[in-house]
């Protein structure tokens, strides 16, 4: 008989768990040695920022993918750490490393989702990891290192992570620093924040429309994405996408504040 898996998943129980997915701006400009190179400068990065903000990279499951490298972060992992200072160490060890004379510059998008996440025999599974996949590759975060050519780092969180943890006051994490988006990408669909470390949202926000723009597009209309309708419930944004697919945001409650949206 068979075997399902060839080799067991660990947990197949479902837990809340902070996602963490980085990935490298234009990686196929670079040659062969250079890409080995980039890809062990990424590896460092990371491991230096998580070092001197307290985060054990030893205890993260990793998920490398060449240009880009899939994290999830153990349960005891305070979020406003990751999202405060690990984002700020990362930023600072980035501008550092790409002040090099003669370096190839490193430029990252990263994503930052929390949720439901069970080991699965080529990684792991649920809707937590997807979300952030989704979110990594947002059109409008990618726009964001297009235009503003002077930034290295483009984060952006889940609606989920705005409202739980960067709206609680915590001193190390401003709000007003984030710019709202709405991400579409394949079966996703959900509202995201973008921050770029050393840019205020007034330099963001451009771009961010040119990105979201980019969903309105002839092609994208042709390619039968789903339409989704957004309400407010509770200070957070709810998702319903009506052709299916995923929805993010909390349960929907009587009698909802409408709010339509075109793209």
């Amino acid at each position: 008989m068979n075997e399902l898996f060839s080799t067991p998943p660990r947990d197949l129980v479902p837990r809340r768990r902070l996602c963490l997915a980085a990935d490298m701006e234009q990686y196929s400009r670079f040659d062969t040695r250079t890409q080995a190179a980039v890809q062990a400068d990424l590896v460092r990065l990371l491991d230096e920022a998580a070092k001197l903000t307290g985060l054990g990279r030893d205890t993260w499951i990793r998920q490398p993918q060449g240009d880009q490298e899939l994290s999830v972060l153990p349960e005891s992992t305070p979020e406003a750490v990751v999202l405060g200072p690990f984002v700020h160490q990362l930023a600072a060890r980035l501008k550092a490393l790409n002040a090099r004379p003669a370096a190839p510059r490193i430029r990252l998008r990263l994503a930052v989702d929390t949720g439901a996440v069970a080991d699965a025999a080529l990684g792991h599974a649920g809707p937590a990891p997807v979300a952030v996949a989704r979110y990594l590759n947002a059109p409008q975060v990618k726009a964001v290192l297009v235009g503003l050519t002077s930034a290295d780092l483009a984060v952006i969180v889940s609606d989920r992570l705005y409202q739980d943890v960067v709206r609680s006051g915590d001193p190390g994490l401003d709000p007003d620093q984030y710019v709202r988006v709405h991400v579409r990408v394949k079966e996703f669909g959900g509202y995201g924040w973008i921050r770029v470390p050393d840019h205020g949202p007034d330099a963001v926000r451009p771009f961010v429309e040119n990105g979201r723009q980019s969903l309105s597009s002839p092609a994208a209309s042709a390619s039968g994405r789903a339409t989704l309708s957004q309400h407010v419930h509770q200070g957070a944004a709810v998702g319903g996408d009506v052709n299916g697919g995923l929805t993010i945001g909390l349960p929907v409650g009587p009698r909802p504040i409408e709010l339509g949206y075109s793209s």
